[in-house]
C-alpha cells in the first residue's frame, strides 16, 4: 500500500494544532479576576481658580478630579450660598467639573458652593462627601464656623449623616418650604462642623429625613432646632442638637380597606388617647359592630356582622371630640374569605414560669365548641384544661393548666373548633410545647432612688437589642421586681414625665419647645440563671440627665473643642 506523503508546511501546521488541543484539554481559559473593590471617593487635583481665592471675577470654575467622576442629585446636594436668582450651570467634562455663573456676583461677598453627596465617581459610585469650593468677590474670605454635635432625643445616641443647616432670621420663612442654602452632614460621631460663615443671625436646625430634600415637610422625618437665634459674631461650638419625631397637628387617616378576611383596617397618622369609631352608614351596623384599637392607639379594626353594603362610612373621635370623617368602599363582586387563623404566645415553643397559653384569633370568638378541644400530656390525654375569654379583647382565650417540668404537651383543637362572632370557622389546628425550665430566667430586684419625689417618671427596661420589654410609672423612690426574666443583658431609661400624663411627649417646631428629657443609664445588668439579683439605680436630676441644646459659646481666638468648652463652663459656674 503506498503512504501518503506531507510536506515539511503541512507537518508543522498540524503539530501546531496537536499542542493546542493538548493545552486547550488540560487548562480552562478564564477571565481575569478582578482586584478590591474601589471604595476611595474622588480626590481633588486642581482648582481653578483655586479654591478660597478673593476678588474673583471669573465667570466659570473648573475642578479637575483624579478620576472620571458623575453628578447625583444636582438640585438637591448642589447649593450655593448666598443663593443667586440664577443657579450656576454645572457640567461633566472628562474628569473636570465645570462651573458656570449665569447671574452676576454681588460685590465684597463670600459664596460657598456646598456638594453635599452629589459628586461621586464614575463607576463605584463612591461618594466625595461635604466638599465645598469657597471665593469672594471681596478681599477676604468669612471665616466663622458653628460646630457641634447632633443625637437621638430618646436614645441618646450619635447620629450618622444628619443634614445640619442654618438659615438667617430674615429668611426663616422658608423653614419647611424651601431648602437651606447653607448645610452639612454630620459625621459617624454625630459631629458636624459649618464654615467660611459670614457675621449675621441664625436659626439652626437638625434633620434626618426621608427625601434627601433638606426640607422639613413630614412628621415622620426627625427634626432637632436650637431655641435661640445664633448671632454669629465669633466662632461657636459645643451645640447640642436632639432629634425628634413631631406629632402631627392635625389629626387624619393614612389607610383604610376591607382586608381579605373582611375586617376593616384603619391607620392613624399619629396615636390616640380615648378613640372611638361610630358607624354612620349603615347605621344598623353601628350597634352590633366589633372595635379593637392597637396598643398605640394608632389603628383600629373593626368587624360587622353583615358585608351587605356598597360603602361604610365612619366617625372617628377622641376623648368625645369628632376628628374625622371616613368611607370605604367595595364591590357586591368582592368575596371575603372569614377562616379563623390561631397564633399563640409561645417562644420556641416553650411556656414561660408561672404563665399560660394564650391563643389569639384573627376574629371575635362567637363560639367554642369543647369537645373538639384536647390536651396530651406525653401522649396521654389529660383532663383539667380550663378555658377562660380575656377580659380585654374578643379575640384572645387564656388555656389554663398545671403546666409541668420535662413534659411533652400538644394541644389539638379539630375542625370548626372555633366560630367567628359574624362567621368563619377555624380549621385543625395542632401545637407541641413544653414548660421551660426556671434555670433559664433570672430575677431582679432594683432599687430606683428618683431625685425629686414630687414628680413623675417613666421607668422603661430595654433587652440587649434596644427593644422596650417593660415600662411603669415611678412617683417615689422604692424597689421594682422583675420576676422571671429572660437570661441576658439589660439596661434602663428614663423619662422625666414633665406633664404627669404616663408618657413621653415629643417637641414642637411651632411652639419652640423641646421633648421631655430622657436619661439612659450607661450601666447593664446580666440577668444569670436562677439568680436573684439586686442592684440600684441613681437617677440624676432632670438638669443632669441630659445636654440639651445650649446656648452658643463664642470665642476670641480659636475654635474649641466640646470638651473644652464643658471645662469652661464648670469654671465660670464655679467662679460665680
Amino acid at each position: 500500500m503506498a503512504s501518503k506523503i506531507h510536506s515539511p508546511q503541512t507537518l508543522v501546521y498540524k503539530g501546531l494544532i496537536a499542542i493546542a488541543l493538548a493545552l486547550s484539554s488540560c487548562a480552562s481559559i478564564q477571565q481575569p479576576t478582578g482586584g478590591e473593590k474601589d471604595r476611595t471617593p474622588p480626590k481633588v487635583l486642581k482648582e481653578e481658580p483655586a479654591n478660597f481665592s478673593t476678588s474673583l471675577k471669573a465667570k466659570e470654575v473648573v475642578i479637575t478630579f483624579d478620576e472620571y467622576i458623575k453628578i447625583s442629585n444636582e438640585s438637591k446636594e448642589f447649593s450655593l450660598s448666598p443663593a443667586m436668582d440664577k443657579s450656576p450651570q454645572y457640567k461633566i467634562k472628562k474628569k473636570s467639573l465645570h462651573i458656570k455663573f449665569m447671574d452676576t456676583l454681588a460685590a465684597n461677598t463670600t459664596y460657598t458652593i456646598n456638594f453635599g453627596r452629589g459628586l461621586v465617581d464614575y463607576n463605584e459610585g463612591n461618594i466625595l462627601k461635604n466638599y465645598s469650593y469657597v471665593f469672594s468677590t471681596g478681599t477676604k474670605i468669612d471665616s466663622l464656623t458653628v460646630s457641634g454635635t447632633v443625637t437621638n432625643s430618646v436614645s441618646q445616641q450619635a447620629v450618622l449623616d444628619a443634614t445640619v443647616f442654618l438659615i438667617p432670621v430674615k429668611q426663616d420663612s422658608i423653614f419647611g418650604k424651601r431648602r437651606a442654602n447653607i448645610f452639612t452632614t454630620t459625621d459617624s460621631s454625630g459631629n458636624f462642623n459649618l464654615r467660611y460663615l459670614r457675621p449675621d443671625t441664625y436659626r439652626i436646625y437638625a434633620l434626618k429625613e426621608e427625601g434627601g430634600d433638606r426640607i422639613y415637610n413630614s412628621t415622620n422625618e426627625e427634626i432637632a432646632f436650637l431655641k435661640d437665634s445664633v448671632n454669629l459674631t465669633k466662632n461657636v461650638s459645643g451645640l447640642h442638637l436632639q432629634l425628634f419625631k413631631e406629632q402631627p397637628e392635625r389629626f387624619r387617616v393614612t389607610d383604610r380597606k376591607i382586608e381579605s378576611d373582611g375586617k376593616l383596617l384603619y391607620v392613624f397618622n399619629k396615636g390616640l388617647e380615648k378613640p372611638d369609631i361610630r358607624i354612620l352608614h349603615p347605621a344598623d351596623l353601628d350597634a352590633s359592630k366589633i372595635k379593637e384599637f392597637s396598643r398605640q392607639r394608632d389603628s383600629a379594626y373593626v368587624w360587622l356582622r353583615s358585608m351587605n353594603f356598597d360603602s361604610v362610612r365612619v366617625i372617628i373621635s377622641d376623648n368625645g371630640k369628632a376628628l374625622d370623617t371616613n368611607v370605604i368602599r367595595r364591590s357586591r363582586r368582592d368575596a371575603y374569605k372569614q377562616d379563623i387563623v390561631i397564633s399563640d404566645n409561645l417562644s420556641a415553643s416553650r411556656i414561660k414560669p408561672g404563665t399560660d397559653l394564650v391563643l389569639t384569633f384573627s376574629a371575635p370568638v362567637g363560639s367554642i365548641d369543647p369537645s373538639k378541644i384536647s390536651l396530651l400530656q406525653d401522649s396521654v390525654p389529660v383532663n383539667g384544661l380550663r378555658v377562660v375569654k380575656d377580659s380585654l379583647s374578643a379575640r384572645r382565650y387564656i388555656f389554663k393548666f398545671p403546666w409541668k417540668l420535662q413534659k411533652q404537651y400538644e394541644l389539638k383543637l379539630a375542625e370548626k373548633a372555633i366560630g367567628g362572632k359574624f362567621g368563619g370557622e377555624s380549621k385543625a389546628y395542632t401545637k407541641q410545647f413544653i414548660r421551660d425550665d426556671d434555670l433559664n430566667y433570672g430575677n431582679l430586684t432594683l432599687t430606683v432612688n428618683l431625685p425629686d419625689t414630687g414628680k413623675s417618671y417613666l421607668l422603661q427596661m430595654l433587652n440587649d437589642a434596644n427593644e422596650l420589654i417593660h415600662e411603669q410609672i415611678l412617683t417615689r423612690t422604692g424597689k421594682v421586681v422583675y420576676s422571671k426574666y429572660s437570661l441576658g443583658k439589660y439596661r434602663f431609661r428614663v423619662v422625666y414625665d414633665e406633664n404627669n400624663n404616663g408618657k413621653w411627649d415629643t417637641g414642637s417646631v411651632k411652639d419652640r419647645r423641646y421633648p421631655e428629657k430622657v436619661w439612659n443609664s450607661s450601666n447593664e445588668t446580666t440577668l444569670r440563671a436562677n439568680w436573684d439579683l439586686e442592684e440600684t439605680l441613681e437617677v440624676p436630676p432632670a438638669s443632669e440627665a441630659v445636654k440639651l441644646p445650649q446656648a452658643p459659646v463664642k470665642e476670641k481666638v480659636k475654635e474649641l473643642a466640646p470638651e473644652e468648652v464643658n471645662q469652661n463652663l464648670k469654671q465660670r459656674k464655679k467662679n460665680t
